[in-house]
């Protein structure tokens, strides 16, 4: 049986743990404050597509001495909390562990077995002193992307509302047997979970507009309907949309869809309020710097002025200082 550690089980955590339970994986949720006194009392409840589940048989904690090490640690913060996070996760390592990253934006082991001129790379935008690659060994690290949407309703309660889909991936792409292992259990529990050869291109194709809509919207306050139909919004997107896909494609990257289509399906989801926005609204610290820092970095690395993304990273950058949360 593996043991399954989800290092930060809020919505999607939550979600993924629930579901990785179901498939008999000893799985340990950690968490802190009133959602784990709810978990501890009563367990974790799932709400999705109309059924509850409810899993009692785990371990909840915040303390990784209790939890122990483990096989697969599931981290599933926000990118900016890993930094502090990360003496807690090594504790959970045993020589074999590997470290599940299932956050946004581009990862601290971008890099790592990367190939290539920039083979190796730290960025300092995501991993300013480089103790995020000492302490969670690249080695260690296998690529999630992560495609569903789910939100806490109450302590202990999740509530998942669309998709199903993790990506997951191998940095050098390999299909090794524990990627396999990982997307069996995922799978077991009733989660897609594609195995696929060059997760980077994956993790870029949501990354394209995550670097753009999230920082336009908390910028504007405007919802994702609002920024892609609205054509002077569409134009900033769309500009620095192509800065992007020119650093990425420099890095070897294949864009399977065009910039248009991947705007219009953005404004497809309607009238949403990106995360960083309501991470805004909320007075929490956003997502800048794995979103929109690192790929500004890449530019940099790749010889790509990027005028547009800089001028609204330092916007948006700004606009978090004002608001007391960078």
């Amino acid at each position: 049986m593996s043991r399954v550690l989800i290092f930060g089980a809020g919505a999607i955590g939550g979600y993924m743990g629930v579901m990785m339970a179901k498939a008999g994986a000893r799985v340990t949720f950690f968490a802190r404050g009133a959602h784990l006194a709810a978990m501890k009392e009563n367990g974790i409840k799932l709400i999705s597509e109309g059924t509850e589940t409810v899993i009692r048989d785990a371990v909840f904690t915040d303390d990784p001495v209790e939890a122990g090490p483990q096989d697969f640690v599931v981290v599933a913060l926000k990118a900016h909390g890993l930094i502090a996070a990360a003496p807690q996760i090594a504790k959970l390592l045993a020589p074999e562990t590997a470290i599940v990253t299932a956050m946004n934006g581009v990862p601290y082991w971008y890099f790592y077995k990367h190939g290539g001129p920039h083979d190796g790379a730290r960025l300092k935008s995501v991993d300013p002193d480089g103790k995020l690659w000492d302490t969670l060994a690249p080695e260690r690290a296998i690529g999630c992307i992560v495609y569903p949407a789910a939100n806490i309703l109450a302590p202990g309660v999740i509530e998942h509302t669309y998709s199903n889909r993790f990506a997951l991936g191998e940095p050098d792409g390999v299909k090794s047997a524990r990627v396999a292992k990982l997307g069996e259990i995922m799978i077991a529990g009733g989660l897609k979970a594609p195995v696929r050869p060059k997760i980077r291109d994956d993790m870029w194709v949501k990354l394209w507009g995550n670097l753009t809509f999230n920082p336009v919207s908390a910028l504007t306050g405007a919802t994702l309907d609002v920024i892609t139909g609205d054509p002077e919004t569409r134009s900033v997107a769309r500009a620095m949309m192509l800065e992007a896909q020119a650093v990425g494609e420099a890095l070897g990257i294949r864009f399977g869809i065009d910039v248009e289509k991947r705007i219009d399906g953005a404004g497809e989801v309607g009238a949403h309020k990106t995360s960083m926005l309501q991470d805004l609204e909320a007075k929490k610290p956003m997502e800048i710097d794995a979103l929109l820092g690192a790929v500004v970095e890449m530019g940099d690395l790749t010889g790509h002025a990027m005028p547009i993304c800089r001028a609204v990273l330092g916007l948006v950058r700004q606009r978090a200082r004002v608001a007391g949360v960078y």
